[in-house]
């Protein structure tokens, strides 16, 4: 099983990029995809069904903002579309497909990097996902929760750390809720356990020459329970070709769905 996750930063943007050509020559079982940013009767044929793919989008109440989806190989048994809280599902930032036991989901976790309400929204939403995952835990279900979580989790994570502190995406609440994460609910960062070296990252600011000069945030992940994650055999950053201000991260899985 191979799995992509991609903020595309616009759907129709990264397509005229390049995107749904070098998706489709990945041959991936599963992508989700973050920050859609398009309504449905946007979406061409050729966004919804490129070759060998099928799709599911959901688009944001909000016209141009958020929204996820997921391409898929093989049809999913089931599809889960309501988180259950309206700040999510109104901005289409959560989409679950279940292949047998297990459950793949592309989420958007908010920003707060534009000021102290829309953080206030994101801790919010941190607290919403905390109760989620802990109930997620004790069903004897496997998940892979793929996505944007904006949160860089170690120094490691991000290449100018100590000036980032006191900034959205590397506060310390941040970084702790990732910690209680993986050492207290046992959900286990995928990339951070095949790849323990510096400089890996997915996101670049616009500004300045950050993306060729590789000074990035590590932001979008792949988190799994256990036993998905144990069989996680190998990772990919994708930098050959510039998408969105996102790089695709893959992984790859010694599983079959």
């Amino acid at each position: 099983m191979k799995i992509i996750t991609m903020n595309l930063n616009g759907i129709r943007s990264a397509t005229e990029k390049g995107f749904l050509e070098w998706m489709t020559s990945q041959q991936a079982d599963v992508v989700c995809l973050q920050e859609i940013r398009v309504q449905p009767e946007q979406l061409t044929p050729a966004m919804r069904n490129p070759k060998g793919y099928e799709s599911f989008f959901l688009s944001a109440r909000k016209k141009g903002y958020a929204g996820v989806g997921v391409y898929f190989k093989k049809m999913p048994d089931r599809f889960h579309t309501r988180f259950g809280w309206a700040e999510m599902d109104d901005d289409g930032r959560y989409l679950q497909i279940d292949y047998g036991n297990l459950s793949i989901i592309s989420l958007y976790l908010h920003s707060g990097s534009s000021g102290e309400i829309r953080q206030s929204l994101k801790f919010q939403a941190m607290d919403q996902l905390t109760n989620w995952l802990k109930e997620k835990r004790q069903d004897g279900r496997e998940y892979i929760v793929c996505g944007d979580w904006n949160i860089a989790h170690q120094p490691i994570d991000l290449k100018n750390w100590k000036a980032n502190q006191n900034y959205s995406g590397f506060l310390p609440e941040e970084r702790q809720w990732l910690t209680m994460l993986f050492e207290e609910l046992g959900f286990v960062d995928i990339f951070r356990k095949l790849n323990p070296h510096p400089d890996q990252y997915t996101w670049w600011s616009n500004r300045g020459q950050a993306w060729s000069k590789n000074v990035g945030w590590r932001i979008d992940y792949q988190i799994g329970t256990p036993g998905i994650a144990g069989k996680a055999n190998h990772e990919t950053i994708f930098r050959e070709q510039k998408f969105s201000d996102h790089a695709p991260l893959i992984i790859g899985y010694d599983f079959e769905i």
